[in-house]
C-alpha cells in the first residue's frame, strides 16, 4: 500500500477548508454568523420562534453556493478519493457542496447539507428546492409549509455517527483539515482515532484548540497543505 503503509484514511474537513473558496466561517471574530446570533439561526428553539428569519437566512445561504467553487484543497481530496486504494472516508462539518462538486464520493456531511430539506410531517429527507420561505410542498407526503433546512441545530444529534464511529476506531491514519478543534463531537475524532491507534495529522490555517493532540501538524492555507499531502501520500 501506498502511503508509507497506511490502509484506512479519515479525513475531517472544517469551516477552514470552505473558507478559501469565499464561504463564510461558521462564527466570525465579533461572535455572529453572517450578521447574526446562532441563537437566532441554528436551533430549533429559533425555527420554532421565527421560522421566516429562518428560512430567509437559509435560502440567501443556499443561493450564495453558486457564487463559490471549490479551491485546490476540495480538488486534492477528490484525487485522494479517485485513486486511493484503501478505505477512505470524507467526514465534513460543512454544509456546503464543494467537496461533491470537486467530484469527492467517498464521504458524508455529519451536520446535514444546504441543498437538502427535511420535512417535518412525514420525516422524508429530499432536495431542496432554491427556496423554503414560500412554503413549497413535500415531494413525499404533498404537506405545505413543513420543509426545513435539512441541517444539524444546536441541541440535535449529528448523522452518520455510528459510520464515522467504526471509521475512526479502524483507520490508521486521521488527518483533520481546517477545523478549530472547539466543536464536539468533532473535536473528540482525534482521540478517539488515536485510543484505537491510528496516526494523526492536523492540517489547519493556524494551532487549533487541539494542536497539542495530533501526532503531526501542518500550520498554512489548505489550498497549498493539502494537494502537497495527498501527492505525497500517492506517490509515496
Amino acid at each position: 500500500m501506498r502511503g508509507t503503509g497506511f490502509q484506512s484514511i479519515v479525513v475531517l474537513t472544517g469551516a477552514g477548508i470552505s473558507a478559501e473558496s469565499g464561504v463564510p466561517t461558521f462564527r466570525g471574530p465579533d461572535g455572529l454568523w453572517e450578521g447574526h446570533r446562532i441563537e437566532d439561526v441554528a436551533t430549533p428553539q429559533a425555527f420554532h420562534r421565527d421560522p421566516a428569519l429562518v428560512q430567509a437566512f437559509y435560502d440567501a445561504r443556499r443561493a450564495a453556493l453558486a457564487r463559490v467553487e471549490p479551491n485546490a484543497a476540495h480538488r486534492a481530496l477528490a484525487w485522494l478519493d479517485a485513486e486511493w486504494p484503501g478505505d477512505l472516508l470524507i467526514v465534513t462539518q460543512n454544509v456546503d457542496d464543494l467537496h461533491e462538486r470537486a467530484g469527492a464520493a467517498r464521504m458524508v456531511h455529519m451536520h446535514g447539507e444546504l441543498k437538502r430539506a427535511f420535512c417535518l410531517a412525514c420525516g422524508e429527507r429530499q432536495a431542496a428546492p432554491d427556496t423554503l420561505s414560500d412554503g413549497p410542498a413535500c415531494a413525499r407526503c404533498g404537506a405545505h409549509g413543513r420543509l426545513r433546512p435539512d441541517i444539524v441545530w444546536f441541541g440535535e444529534m449529528p448523522y452518520h455517527m455510528d459510520r464515522i464511529e467504526a471509521a475512526l476506531a479502524a483507520c490508521d491514519l486521521f488527518v483533520s483539515i481546517g477545523t478549530s478543534g472547539a466543536v464536539y463531537p468533532a473535536a473528540g475524532f482525534v482521540q478517539g482515532a488515536r485510543h484505537y491507534g491510528a496516526h494523526t495529522l492536523e492540517i489547519n490555517l493556524e494551532p487549533s484548540e487541539g494542536t497539542h493532540v495530533f501526532h503531526e501538524a501542518r500550520h498554512g492555507r489548505a489550498g497549498d497543505l493539502v494537494p502537497l499531502w495527498v501527492g505525497a501520500l500517492l506517490e509515496g
